[in-house]
């Protein structure tokens, strides 16, 4: 590899990413560009760059949206929603701890994008026949999005990365950080109440009006709904076992797609249409990216000086990768992040090695706790602040700060601690 193959790797993946950052072009365009241009210029050969696509990520993403999708048809997501609100008596903060338990776990389940599409429109139609402002409601349920998300394997983008580069399983995922996920949703829905202090409050009449929506109604297909009640269920015992059957999280998830494609006789053109491809481009463009910046040999650079500034201490390393991870994935996508900071990590675990397990684990509870700290951290955040501008609402990027940031950095705080006292 030559002087101007290394410049110029460096120089496409500098300004790729510079461009995702600022927002100023689509993302999406911007990343098949760079990843274009890391072929086209021979920096990386093309047989080389769809060796460095992670397709266990890119299976597991796709399986779980046709899942998500055909389930979706069936009205179950709607029917909890409302079978919520009748189970706390229509009273708004009973309302809104109970929706935040829903997208927590749903979050873990699913991923926290399915997540808050499906419950964000379902709030507003809630807070509106409460009139109530959404916005108490909405920014608790993206924080809550992105903490659930990160307990388990499947849960936030970053773990399917992870778990998929290291081998970690869907249980160790969750064995590992479900508790201390749990510690946070529990402090900072504490914290929520404080922070939005008589915001949960509303007439009498409209209590009433919302206790008189019919959840069985929201049921469209009752068939359907069984079929898929039975394969997301069947599909996420695969997850929890997919080490022991020694097969790929990807596999599981293809196959329960598969199954439930077929059983549920919908139209697969139908459902593929509904498969967020952008999301699917922008990772392998960013795995191709990322492999270019491995082939020139610059990751190999970086892991060297980053061992030599830890001296090998992998506390120290730990530690470092939590808040450096927590500080860039408020400010910048968590996504490219950890595809540039995996390999990274990869590398640097083979010069020093030490056990890296810590540092995993950081880099999880870091880049998805931090998609917390800013409107643009996380992909829920820019979902949920578009739908509040459609219904006239302004949720400013300050004013979100005000409150995630702290937040944020509270749940990083703790999961400092948890990672002090029982991996270090």
């Amino acid at each position: 590899m030559t002087l101007d193959h290394i410049i110029l790797g460096i120089a496409i993946f500098s300004i790729t990413y510079l461009l995702i950052v600022t927002e100023r072009f689509n993302r999406v365009a911007v990343a098949m560009t760079g990843a274009a241009l890391m072929m086209f210029m021979s920096v990386e050969a093309q047989e080389k760059a769809i060796e460095h696509i992670d397709f266990n990520t890119i299976g597991i993403l796709i399986g779980m949206m046709i899942i998500v999708n055909i389930t979706r048809r069936s009205g179950i997501f709607e029917y909890l929603a409302i079978k919520a609100v009748k189970v706390v008596d229509g009273r708004p903060w009973g309302i809104l701890v109970l929706f935040l338990i829903i997208t927590a776990v749903a979050s873990a389940l699913l991923d926290n994008v399915t997540t808050i599409l499906l419950i964000a429109p379902i709030t507003l139609v809630i807070t509106d026949t409460l009139k109530l402002n959404p916005i108490p409601f909405l920014v608790p349920e993206i924080l809550m999005a992105n903490i659930g998300g990160t307990a388990t394997l499947i849960g936030d983008p970053p773990n399917i990365m992870i778990g998929s580069a290291t081998g970690i399983t869907f249980m160790d995922f969750l064995v590992n950080l479900g508790p201390v996920v749990v510690v946070i949703f529990l402090v900072t829905l504490f914290l929520f109440k404080i922070i939005y202090k008589g915001c949960y409050t509303c007439e009498e009449s409209a209590r009433k009006e919302i206790l008189a929506l019919d959840e069985n109604l929201a049921i469209k297909d009752q068939t359907l709904l069984k079929k898929s009640v039975v394969i997301l269920f069947l599909t996420m015992v695969g997850f929890t076992m997919h080490g022991a059957l020694g097969l790929e999280s990807a596999t599981i998830a293809i196959s329960g797609a598969a199954i439930l494609l077929f059983v549920s006789k919908q139209d697969p053109e139908d459902i593929f249409i509904e498969i967020e491809w952008n999301t699917i481009f922008f990772f392998v463009s960013l795995f191709v990216l990322v492999g270019g910046l491995e082939e020139v040999g610059a990751l190999d650079y970086l892991a060297d000086k980053l061992v030599h500034f830890t001296h090998g201490d992998i506390v120290l390393l730990t530690f470092i990768v939590l808040f450096v991870s927590a500080i860039a994935s408020a400010f910048l996508d968590n996504i490219p992040f950890v595809a540039t900071m995996i390999p990274l990590l990869t590398k640097l675990g083979a010069i020093s090695g030490g056990d890296m397990t810590p540092v995993w684990w950081a880099l999880s509870l870091g880049a998805c706790l931090g998609g917390n700290g800013t409107l643009i951290g996380a992909s829920a955040n820019v979902i949920v602040s578009g739908m509040l501008e459609k219904k006239g609402f302004k949720l400013s990027f300050g004013q979100y700060m005000k409150i995630g940031f702290p937040l944020m950095m509270v749940s990083v705080l703790i999961s400092a601690v948890y990672l002090g006292i029982f991996y270090i």
